[in-house]
């Protein structure tokens, strides 16, 4: 089974999602995103496959995002995309795609429903 995983090494959430997805015997692609980056056409595509929105997915704690005004309510989502775009921090993760589904696994163990067996961990 496919299970592609955007991750942020630092992140403990997203360090957990790899190694449960590694348990269950998955070999995931782990994509770190904030080397990569994004393209608004990858997080559209994301975020209507796990029923996001830009608000849903933007990464507050931890992130510039409220010091560059993205948490107001009157913010576009068009202007959250752009600011995703730009500053990929921003995204919150992980993000786990899989045949399964598509979901943002916070906390981690939302996970298992997308993985191929269960964790043996």
């Amino acid at each position: 089974m496919s299970v592609v995983i955007y991750h942020n090494p630092d992140c403990g959430t997203s360090r957990k999602v790899v190694q449960l997805a590694k348990e269950a015997g998955a070999d995931p692609v782990v994509i770190e995103y904030r080397k990569t980056g994004w393209t608004r056409a990858q997080l559209l595509g994301l975020f209507a496959a796990a029923d996001l929105t830009p608000r849903d997915a933007l990464r507050v704690k931890n992130s510039p995002a409220e010091e560059m005004g993205l948490t107001a309510p009157d913010i576009s989502d068009d202007a959250l995309l752009d600011a995703m775009v730009a500053h990929p921090i921003l995204v919150n993760r992980p993000i786990v795609c899989t045949p399964r589904g598509v979901r943002l696994c916070r906390p981690a163990d939302s996970v298992i429903p997308l993985l191929p067996d269960a964790p043996k961990g």
